[in-house]
């Protein structure tokens, strides 16, 4: 595919990039990238706002986006298992033995993948300070030795950070090779979505756009409002997080670790072609990511009971959530993929053979920093409009 340093725009998405640049019109608004498909082909490259203060943000802008990476390594995951090296009612145990400690040995990949296994746990899972976290291997080792929440065999309860290092630990078992490694060679090269980074090259991090604000929740210090949260249903919500969250986000160590639950830096661009090829029977550009019948088995409804975590209903799928469009008055209509706290996220919607990569800088909006409706009015149009088109 030609690569173009200019934005690009189809002139049947015109109303969605007026919406998108109405995002970005002050620097205290941040800046994002904006990228969608349709049946293969791209249809929105565009980019607006600030990297930084006083950076527009530039084409090649790479941003955090938290938990939007837990759909790209749930893909990965399910290369491997159409392959047959995994198999989803199988106990995760057989194939990483040391997960089978503290009464995990019957829990199993279908479990894992839909937020059932127990470990959403993260504060307190290791002793000391926040900095024991970017410890990859101890963090893993801790949750292969953890006891499960009893809470798993009724509902699920959000892995937040956890279910990264438990997928990259599974494809790490499963195939003897680094995660970010089976990662480049499975998805980024042969698809050419290079910005799919978990530990991102020291050459690169000079794009990686300026996150802002600091995490807080109404108002108050991420510490101070898990103290107050930890009180109410939501106590477990905050058990996600490890003490010093708000300071490990801003650390730049941040980026020598692998935690795809939490640290993956993308562009918009590569997000929409890997799920511009979900959305598409598993193909884009010649490159089969995944067969149609893996496609329609890994996004079937897993639960749909109030979440623990979350203290919501969520449906979940094999690694994604799904994604409610809301077109007019018409019945809902579910895509899948995952968005991020602050307010990243991508998606595909087979219904209509459109995928929408979004990353920003600025994170939620004016009240908190957690999340807002950016990505779902976005979503919403761009459904709208690849109906009509």
């Amino acid at each position: 595919m030609t690569v173009s340093a200019a934005q690009f725009v189809d002139r049947r998405f015109a109303t969605l990039v007026a919406e998108f640049d109405r995002l970005f019109r002050r620097p205290g608004d941040g800046g994002g990238a904006l990228a969608v498909y349709l049946h293969g082909e791209p249809v929105v490259d565009v980019w607006a706002g600030y990297a930084r203060p006083e950076v527009p943000w530039a084409r090649d802008t790479v941003a955090m986006a938290y938990s939007t990476g837990k759909g790209v390594a749930s893909t990965l995951l399910h290369r491997l298992a159409e392959r047959g090296a995994v198999a989803y009612d199988e106990p995760v145990a057989t194939y990483w033995p040391a997960f089978a400690a503290a009464g995990k040995d019957r829990i199993t990949v279908r479990e894992l993948l839909s937020h059932r296994a127990g470990l959403h746990r993260l504060r307190g899972l290791l002793p000391g300070p926040y900095d024991r976290f970017f410890d990859d291997a101890a963090v893993t080792a801790a949750l292969a030795a953890a006891e499960p929440d009893p809470r798993r065999l009724v509902t699920s309860g959000y892995h937040g950070i956890t279910f990264g290092h438990l997928v990259a630990e599974l494809v790490r078992q499963v195939t003897g090779t680094e995660f970010t490694e089976v990662l480049r060679t499975e998805i980024a090269e042969p698809l050419a979505a290079e910005e799919l980074w978990f530990r991102v090259p020291d050459a690169e991090r000079d794009r990686i756009a300026t996150n802002f604000p600091r995490l807080t929740v109404a108002g108050m210090s991420w510490e101070n409002s898990s103290r107050l949260l930890g009180r109410t249903r939501f106590s477990a919500a905050m058990d996600t997080t490890p003490k010093g969250f708000a300071d490990l986000v801003s650390d730049s160590r941040l980026h020598d670790s692998v935690m795809p639950g939490l640290n993956g830096v993308f562009s918009a661009r590569s997000l929409a072609r890997v799920y511009g090829a979900l959305a598409n029977g598993g193909e884009l550009d010649g490159y089969r990511l995944l067969r149609p019948e893996t496609i329609e088995l890994i996004t079937q409804r897993q639960v749909f009971t109030p979440d623990y975590v979350l203290a919501l209903r969520v449906p979940w799928a094999l690694g994604y959530h799904a994604v409610p469009m809301k077109p007019s008055r018409a019945d809902p209509i579910s895509a899948f993929g995952h968005f991020g706290l602050g307010g990243s996220g991508a998606f595909a919607d087979p219904a209509t053979g459109m995928s929408l990569g979004f990353i920003t800088n600025r994170l939620g909006g004016r009240l908190t920093p957690l999340g807002d409706a950016r990505l779902a009015r976005l979503g919403t149009l761009a459904h709208n409009l690849a109906k009509a088109a």
